[in-house]
């Protein structure tokens, strides 16, 4: 399964599913191209030996567990990439606040780190209500995507991952290490936001901001141009003498 909109140091690429294997190939700047392989499915035994190595190299104590029915539970790190406000439902907020009412709007330090313990049957989409709840936040999830991101010979590949993907695995597959594999929740991008996941009051404080943005940059030209016009003048005033 290919997943579209991934980017490789920031550019446009294809992505593949978590257990296909990354191609470094760099071809004169150009986006890569990656062959995709047939899905592993991992026997239990098979995922008890992962288990084991994973746990080995664990350095921060947040290891995974195997239980008895298959399934596997452990901690998955998730770095918080918003640029927008949240809404939180109380006074839970921390942060710069943007208005105050039964709902308040915060911004999350850049940058801000959260864990979660979940198992391997969780998806990306039960994984983001997980930590929009942890926060008492009001937004709808539909507006949030979850995003890995991969780091192979110096290059690094950012990639948006399918509401129906299992970030354990990933993680399992990948390893403890961050510097491997990372995991980022970002809103949707521009191309690609679900306006209708949002309410009528959060669109009109869109449209004043665009509105407030669009006369701050008609000042800002205003100004330039009249500064343009004052030296013109000023040259034209010095050249031309009245004799």
């Amino acid at each position: 399964m290919v997943h579209l909109g991934c980017r490789r140091n920031g550019k446009l690429m294809d992505c593949l599913a978590p257990h296909d294997t990354l191609d470094p190939s760099y071809n004169n700047g150009q986006d890569v191209q990656k062959e995709r392989e047939p899905h592993v499915y991992l026997s239990k035994e098979e995922v008890k030996e992962k288990i084991q190595s994973y746990n080995s190299s664990v350095t921060d104590k947040l290891k995974m567990t195997l239980n008895a029915n298959g399934i596997y539970t452990g901690f998955i790190k998730v770095q918080m990439e918003l640029c927008r406000p949240i809404t939180v439902q109380s006074s839970q907020s921390q942060g710069r606040c943007a208005h105050s009412n039964n709902e308040t709007a915060f911004y999350l330090p850049d940058g801000y780190v959260n864990t979660l313990h979940i198992s391997s049957t969780n998806t990306v989409r039960e994984v983001i209500e997980a930590l929009l709840k942890k926060f008492f936040v009001a937004d709808n999830p539909a507006k949030f995507a979850l995003y890995k991101r991969c780091h192979k010979e110096d290059q690094v590949y950012t990639c948006k991952l399918s509401d129906r993907e299992h970030p354990l695995y990933l993680r399992l597959v990948a390893g403890p290490r961050t510097e491997m594999l990372s995991f980022v929740l970002r809103e949707h991008e521009t191309g690609e936001v679900m306006w209708e996941a949002f309410s009528i009051p959060e669109l009109q404080n869109f449209l004043r901001i665009l509105d407030k943005e669009e006369n701050e940059q008609l000042q800002i030209l205003k100004k330039r141009y009249a500064a343009y016009r004052d030296k013109l003048e000023e040259a034209l005033g010095g050249v031309w003498k009245p004799g």
